[in-house]
């Protein structure tokens, strides 16, 4: 893709994002789109909604297990930026009606106490850097219709990045085996998917590393105090108005939220 069809793919994901509306694929209307470009694309619109104002808070990986490579249809990770006026508290109602097609994760939350930086992270660095880990629900979105994407096509879309809400626990690694923390979620009450971080490539730590390494060819950083979801251990599950979700981590805790 040159320059100017980039501009246009961001125009039209922001444009569908702002109005509610959703697109048609993008790598239906641009057949050359890369994973390159998709980043661009993104950057493209993080850049934007920075100079308008926004802050970035973290990032997200995405698509990192295969219960959620499965349910897209991808078949490798990628990331996504986390902005402030993504982030719910507990006891939020968060409004259905501002996104297109609602979905949560159960995510292990990462909070970094110093930077991580690339080309050559280990999950050692990324166990040095995190002050805690706490309970996380991401809300994922697609501004692409009806979920039809591609691994382009959601790279472009800021990773299908909508929403965060983290629990109020804050939980020291020492001592924690991220590998085998399991989690249950329920949507009004009934139990809905079940997973372990594990499920997670392996460690949700890979993820954290796999990300810096990623980001650092982008010149993206990850900085003291960003928050950073490696990744749902489940399937995502579909929200509609009137739903409570709430997730349930051993030693983590429990973490909700409830859409209006």
């Amino acid at each position: 893709m040159d320059a100017e069809a980039r501009t246009a793919a961001a125009s039209a994901l922001a444009t569908a994002e702002r109005e509610i509306q959703p697109i048609e694929p993008l790598t239906g209307v641009y057949p050359d789109m890369d994973v390159v470009d998709a980043y661009e694309i993104q950057l493209a619109n993080i850049r934007r909604r920075v100079a308008n104002g926004a802050l970035v808070k973290g990032h997200k990986v995405g698509l990192s297990s295969r219960a959620m490579q499965r349910m897209m249809g991808v078949h490798e990770p990628d990331y996504g930026h986390l902005l402030d006026d993504m982030f719910f508290f507990e006891g939020d109602a968060v409004p259905a009606g501002r996104y297109l097609y609602p979905r949560v994760e159960v995510e292990v939350g990462f909070v970094l106490g110093a930077p991580l930086a690339g080309p050559a992270c280990t999950v050692a660095d990324v166990l040095a850097a995190t002050a805690f880990v706490c309970p996380a629900i991401e809300i994922i979105d697609s501004r692409i219709r009806d979920w039809k994407i591609r691994i382009a096509d959601t790279i472009a879309d800021n990773a299908s990045s909508a929403g965060v809400v983290l629990g109020g626990r804050r939980t020291p690694l020492a001592g924690v085996d991220l590998r085998t923390i399991g989690a249950v979620l329920r949507r009004n009450g009934e139990i809905v998917q079940t997973g372990a971080a594990g499920a997670v490539l392996g460690n949700p730590a890979t993820a954290v590393a796999w990300l810096a390494n990623t980001v650092h060819r982008f010149g993206v950083s990850l900085d003291a105090g960003h928050v950073i979801l490696p990744g749902s251990c489940t399937r995502a599950v579909d929200v509609r108005p009137g739903d409570v979700v709430r997730a349930d981590f051993d030693v983590l805790g429990p973490v909700s939220i409830r859409f209006s």
